[in-house]
């Protein structure tokens, strides 16, 4: 069983943090950066200690550990099924169930390692303090939930795979007319639904938080413009993946008779389907006209993190970089109440990067406008 555990350490766990490196630095760094050095401490104490004995806030962040664990069982599964690890297959399934369910509990523990450290401090800071079920808890919801992690890839690893099955919304929509724009949506509801999922529940949680936070100016533009610019970060990841499924589904597009604004028009009803949740909510919640530069803000914002990929290529290091650089920079222009020059800057910005790059990134040469 300890050989096995080692082997699965290499394989997952290791090769979760050099593909999750990057946002995982992201997330320090926003956790660091939220507030001056001097008050670090007593903010990240302030925090526990209202996991510790808020009710809600405990909720909301089991919430967020929970879209982590998600988060790995998305990365292991698809790893799980990679030609690489078949001998899975063969070599785990002939120890007990029971032996392999300890070998993936230590597995997602050492995923799960900064979600432990932060909240056994958290545990430690709140008996300190004399509180005493709401640490309790956060205990046993770590171990029932590293358990339901490890008993997931348990059946997974036993289960025999079946590459014939189709998906529900395929069969429903098999004779249904799919433009160009809405292909890359059937991708992801289809192959994709566990990163959309997550997407659209760090979204929600991201819109609950910024006007719990900010509820006594929660009527001020900026509140509103940062949480779209903090839901449209959110979505990189799906972004990343379009641009991903546009070269390896989608590479014969570029000999069919479409333009470049056409293309880029096409590119943004992507994305304005993909955001249609979020602009549900917006013009639930404010005026029309302010919903509608609001929705411009984020689907401007998403074309100028998609088109960024056409400069560079499929870098997942590099792009998140230059998220991390462009949030900063957005949003200071939303904290100077610039709302209104941010879309045409970033669909400016973005139409020039796909203009000059869109064909430039496979080497091919075309005069087409």
């Amino acid at each position: 069983m300890k050989s096995l555990t080692k082997v699965l350490l290499k394989i997952f766990a290791n090769g979760f943090f050099r593909v999750h490196a990057g946002i995982l630095l992201f997330i320090f760094l926003a956790m660091v950066g939220v507030v001056p050095p001097q008050y670090l401490i007593g903010y990240h104490k302030a925090l526990m200690l209202a996991m510790d004995s808020s009710s809600v806030v405990m909720i909301l962040v089991f919430i967020s550990w929970f879209i982590y664990a998600v988060k790995s069982w998305h990365y292991v599964s698809g790893q799980i099924f990679a030609s690489g690890q078949h001998f899975l297959f063969y070599s785990s399934n002939a120890l007990s169930k029971g032996e392999q369910i300890k070998s993936w509990f230590c597995v997602q523990a050492a995923i799960s390692s900064p979600v432990i450290l932060y909240a056994l401090i958290a545990v430690g800071v709140g008996f300190s303090n004399h509180y005493y079920l709401f640490p309790v808890c956060i205990l046993l919801y770590l171990i029932a939930l590293t358990y339901l992690s490890a008993v997931v890839y348990t059946k997974q690893v036993n289960r025999l795979v079946d590459g014939s099955d189709r998906s529900i919304l395929l069969k429903l929509s098999s004779k249904w007319r799919k433009p160009y724009f809405s292909l890359y949506i059937y991708h992801l509801l289809d192959k994709r639904r566990v990163p959309y999922l997550i997407t659209k529940a760090l979204s929600w949680l991201i819109i609950t938080g910024v006007f719990y936070v900010f509820a006594d100016v929660k009527t001020d533009v900026r509140v509103a413009g940062i949480a779209i610019l903090a839901v449209i970060t959110a979505h990189i990841v799906l972004i990343f993946e379009e641009r991903k499924f546009e070269e390896n589904g989608l590479g014969f597009s570029r000999n069919l008779p479409y333009s470049k604004p056409q293309l880029f028009l096409n590119f943004i009803g992507v994305y304005f389907l993909l955001l249609i949740p979020e602009s549900i909510w917006l013009f639930s919640r404010f005026s029309p006209l302010m919903a509608v530069e609001l929705l411009l803000v984020g689907l401007s914002t998403a074309m100028l993190f998609h088109c960024l990929l056409y400069w560079f290529g499929l870098n997942m290091d590099k792009y998140l970089q230059w998220i991390l650089g462009l949030f900063i920079v957005l949003f200071w222009i939303i904290m100077f109440k610039l709302l209104w020059v941010l879309v045409p800057l970033n669909f400016g910005i973005a139409y020039w990067l796909f203009y000059s790059n869109y064909y430039k990134f496979e080497g091919v040469i075309s005069d087409k406008l």
